[in-house]
């Protein structure tokens, strides 16, 4: 079978591997539909993610349909079923796995990163990393996992209907944390370089937006918040800058949760920690309830899924799309590669 694998920076080859064919105990064979690259994905391109395996078939963003089932699996999981994944890891022994917070496994492998990815036309899994999608499509399917880091964001963040909310990073996962904070009542303010992500983000429930390139920050929050900062500030892009602005721009007594990886080191001006008395908090990967809240909020029918979708490509495409993106990040929400004959 077909499978996309990037082997050093710049490089990617499609290469055959053969077709899983007996499946263990508890195990499910997916039919890949559709596969989102992701920015892990570009970075691994770009040789800038450490955490990657070399060579790796990237991919954890799923719309699949069920193929087969083993001995073992529920009743409920059946062949011809559309579902998406939970793409990782959980070893059940480290502190996270016995607080329940499986999501920040301290051994986890996510697909496409520590372990070999989706970006295939067939893959084995154990059932319970199987999400049924109820009425979504497999290309719809493929935004699931990244929305779901977001909405889970929100739930590290204890968002309520008397915040303020401001979302600094307008891709996926912080398009994700605008639709989830809206959903509890929110007010949202999203915060970009680029206008036609904002405007996408005031469509998907923010109520003000702040191009954070052609705007002065501090003072169009101050006059959106009666001079109190945002309650929550989530921080969905990664770069010092934007963490610096987190910190600075927050209420006192806020919560500020930090999703984006820094590329480097941040220094803050700590006295902000006490002197506001804040609550930092990270947020990694997503929780089941996450992928079903997202599920139940794409089956609704109101979110405009076609707008979040870039491009839809073959597999031969991958290399060109890639080295593409490489040189417009701005522009990119999700890339996704049909694997359907």
């Amino acid at each position: 079978m077909k499978a996309i694998q990037i082997t050093h920076q710049q490089e990617l080859n499609i290469i055959e591997i053969e077709k899983p064919q007996a499946l263990g105990q508890g195990e499910i064979l997916l039919k890949l539909h559709y596969v989102g690259f992701c920015g892990s994905d570009i970075n691994t391109f770009m040789g800038r993610n450490t955490m990657a395996l070399n060579p790796v078939i990237p991919g954890h963003e799923v719309g699949a349909t069920i193929e087969a089932v083993g001995e073992g699996v529920p009743e409920g999981l059946k062949p011809g079923m559309v579902v998406t994944c939970n793409p990782y890891t959980n070893c059940g022994k480290c502190a996270s796995c016995r607080n329940q917070r499986v999501n920040a496994c301290q051994h986890n492998e996510t697909l496409g990163v520590q372990r070999n990815g989706a970006m295939k036309e067939y893959i084995v899994l154990p059932w319970e990393k199987v999400i049924p999608a109820g009425l979504l499509t497999p290309k719809v399917c493929a935004l699931v996992e990244p929305m779901s880091v977001g909405f889970h964001a929100v739930s590290r963040a204890q968002v309520t209907d008397i915040d303020v909310v401001l979302v600094i990073g307008c891709g996926m996962v912080g398009m994700g944390a605008v639709v989830r904070s809206a959903m509890r009542g929110a007010t949202v303010v999203a915060a970009d370089i680029d206008d036609e992500k904002l405007a996408l983000a005031k469509k998907m429930g923010a109520s003000y937006t702040i191009n954070t390139k052609t705007e002065d920050v501090h003072q169009r929050i101050l006059e959106m918040t009666s001079g109190f900062g945002p309650d929550v500030v989530i921080e969905a892009v990664g770069s010092t800058p934007t963490y610096q602005m987190a910190v600075d721009e927050v209420a006192f007594t806020g919560r500020v949760v930090c999703i984006g990886y820094a590329k480097a080191e941040v220094s803050f001006q700590t006295k902000y920690f006490v002197q506001k008395e804040l609550d930092i908090r990270g947020s990694r990967n997503a929780q089941p309830s996450d992928f079903r809240a997202v599920i139940h909020y794409l089956e609704r029918g109101t979110c405009p899924t076609d707008a979040l979708i870039t491009k839809v490509i073959k597999p031969e495409e991958a290399l060109d799309t890639m080295r593409w993106w490489s040189q417009n990040p701005g522009k990119v929400f999700r890339i996704l590669v049909d694997f359907n004959s």
